[in-house]
């Protein structure tokens, strides 16, 4: 008994230290919604064509990680003296793709995948066609975490409306403000569970449990005149 109850902790050791081994951001700090920022200033127009959002997705212990894109269908990013103020961008949920390089399994399709991340066990795009991000907050950033996108100089809050939930998240970004544009890049993980996206949380299923709530998504947009 002694002798398995070690082997079982060493297990569950090794699959804890492998959950994060492909993991290559932060987890994004969550909360309430909150009041969004006034657009004061310059409202800048976001470039939907060179804007875009890339997500990851994994297995728990790291194993069969997923990615693809979504698209931008609008948004724009307000700036005054300077500094970006506020801003906001809609994001096209019917655009979610799987990158074919993230499904090397045989018996696996990514077109497969991609009709079940858009059904109701996840994003339910039919009844929740877009999500958005409205920025609560734009404070400096001091010291940026290790795996923040690099260069990243704020904190930007914001609200995450997904699946008709709303949550505010605060993440290290990247912020550059130039004559007539803006751009804002960051990187961070999010729970899906926070917004009701429970499809593989059961920890009792052994068909569910493997799945993590982990989502990394990365952001780069970019807005001008």
């Amino acid at each position: 008994m002694k002798k398995l109850s070690v082997i079982a902790l060493v297990a569950v050791g090794l699959i804890s230290a492998s959950c994060n081994k492909d993991k290559t951001a932060d987890t994004a700090k969550t909360g309430t919604e909150q009041n969004v920022a006034e657009g004061k200033g310059e409202a800048l127009k976001a470039d939907v064509a060179a804007s875009k959002v890339n997500w990851k997705a994994f297995h728990k212990g790291g194993f069969a990680p997923r990615w693809g894109t979504l698209s931008i269908q609008s948004g724009e990013l307000n700036v005054d003296g300077g500094q970006l103020t506020a801003g906001n961008f809609v994001i096209d949920m019917a655009s979610l793709k799987v990158d074919p390089a993230s499904v090397t399994e045989k018996d696996k399709k990514p077109a497969d995948l991609e009709g079940h991340l858009k059904n109701p066990d996840f994003f339910d795009v039919t009844k929740f066609p877009t999500a958005d991000f409205k920025i609560t907050g734009v404070a400096d950033l001091a010291t940026a975490p290790a795996d923040a996108v690099a260069g990243a100089n704020k904190t930007v809050s914001g609200n995450l409306t997904l699946l008709g939930k709303t949550v505010n998240v605060s993440f290290p970004a990247k912020v550059d403000v130039a004559e007539g544009t803006a751009a804002v890049q960051a990187k961070f993980t999010v729970n899906r569970a926070d917004w009701g996206i429970k499809f593989g949380t059961d920890e009792t299923d052994p068909a569910e449990w493997m799945i993590s709530k982990d989502i990394e998504i990365s952001v780069d947009v970019k807005a001008a005149k």
